[in-house]
């Protein structure tokens, strides 16, 4: 891996934004977008955009889209000795939740915080035995000795936390250990596609950038399909590896590959969209592996959109996503920007019209 995709990985997994907040991420996008493409728009949401304009006539509409958002919570309450009582932003396993560093992010600036757990010394008079967990009954403290202090501070309800994490390669460095890969993983992807694509004649407007909110119900997608009306839309996102166990029979393993996903919950990937990309990432000899998830991108949103917009996904999987230590593959990180990349540059008003209708004209 070269090192300016190294240093592009860590400053974007380690920066910090969750559902509605990606205020920090939207100017970091905004700041690298800028000499890559045409101009920069973004929606009324916060989603932002670059846009290249094609020198051709009738030049097909192509949207490149990830999200900045990362899973974190909400401050909902701050109790009367100081400790933070929060709503979860994204889908949380209430059981990694405690015992662990995070930050909090106020008005005033950001503070250390760590999330509750009951030590078993406490835990004896009850056999030793724990409720089940729920997430809003897991307190934040960020060592305010009163409701008061913390305000002091510049806490309020509605300050967000996240996890406090390093990203780190593990020992053989053929993967990394972070925060956030889903979906800074599509950030990442966008900003080094564009880049590798800057100085070619591209046969189609290309619209590439980041939705915000969509750990918490595909929010922003609406907004920036409505705005840019593209022809194809295609998700840049993490999925959940299954792959801890050995079974050769689930979906999403490291070091397989991107992934193409054909079904889920909210999205069937249709046939000629499917064979575009089979036989882009087969031409180019991209790795690749199909996937069946359990949960959904913002392809899902944006492909009931407008009169219907064929959606795809081009994704990466890692071990563990939506905690405080995601592990991916760069091996996968390398065939998904390769397939982005050639995506780009095969997306010509012809091959649009074929995954639109079938048309060659």
């Amino acid at each position: 891996m070269e090192a300016k995709t190294e240093q592009l990985i860590k400053t974007l997994t380690q920066m910090k934004g969750t559902s509605g907040h990606e205020g920090r991420i939207r100017e970091f996008m905004r700041n690298e977008l800028t000499p890559l493409v045409d101009r920069i728009e973004q929606d009324g949401l916060g989603g932002i955009f670059g846009v290249r304009d094609s020198k051709e006539e009738d030049a097909p509409r192509i949207m490149i889209a990830a999200h900045m958002d990362e899973v974190g919570f909400m401050v909902t309450n701050i109790t009367p000795n100081g400790m933070f009582k929060v709503s979860p932003l994204g889908g949380w396993n209430p059981y990694v939740v405690s015992a662990q560093r995070f930050t909090l992010l106020t008005r005033n600036g950001d503070y250390p915080i760590i999330s509750s757990s009951i030590p078993p010394h406490l835990l004896r008079a009850a056999g030793g035995q724990q409720a089940a967990v729920k997430v809003t009954d897991i307190l934040f403290d960020a060592g305010f000795t009163s409701h008061e202090e913390a305000l002091e501070y510049g806490c309020r309800p509605g300050d967000t936390i996240v996890p406090d994490v390093e990203t780190i390669w593990t020992a053989n460095k053929k993967r990394m250990i972070s925060k956030s890969w889903d979906n800074r993983y599509g950030c990442t992807v966008v900003l080094e596609a564009l880049k590798a694509v800057k100085d070619e004649t591209l046969p189609n407007t290309l619209i590439a950038g980041a939705n915000v909110q969509e750990e918490v119900g595909l929010r922003g997608t609406g907004p920036s399909v409505t705005k840019f009306n593209p022809d194809l839309f295609f998700a840049v996102d993490c999925s959940a590896a299954d792959d801890i166990n050995g079974s050769k029979e689930t979906f999403g393993h490291l070091d397989q590959g991107f992934l193409l996903r054909i079904l889920d919950p909210g999205m069937v990937t249709l046939p000629r969209m499917k064979e575009f990309l089979e036989d882009t990432a087969l031409t180019h000899n991209i790795p690749f592996q199909y996937f069946v998830s359990q949960g959904g991108t913002d392809a899902g949103k944006a492909h009931l959109m407008n009169q219907g917009v064929p959606s795809a996904v081009i994704g990466v999987c890692a071990r563990y996503i939506h905690t405080h230590q995601t592990m991916f593959s760069i091996k996968d990180y390398e065939a998904a920007r390769e397939m982005v990349i050639q995506t780009i540059r095969a997306l010509d008003r012809s091959t649009v019209n074929t995954i639109l209708d079938g048309r060659t004209n």
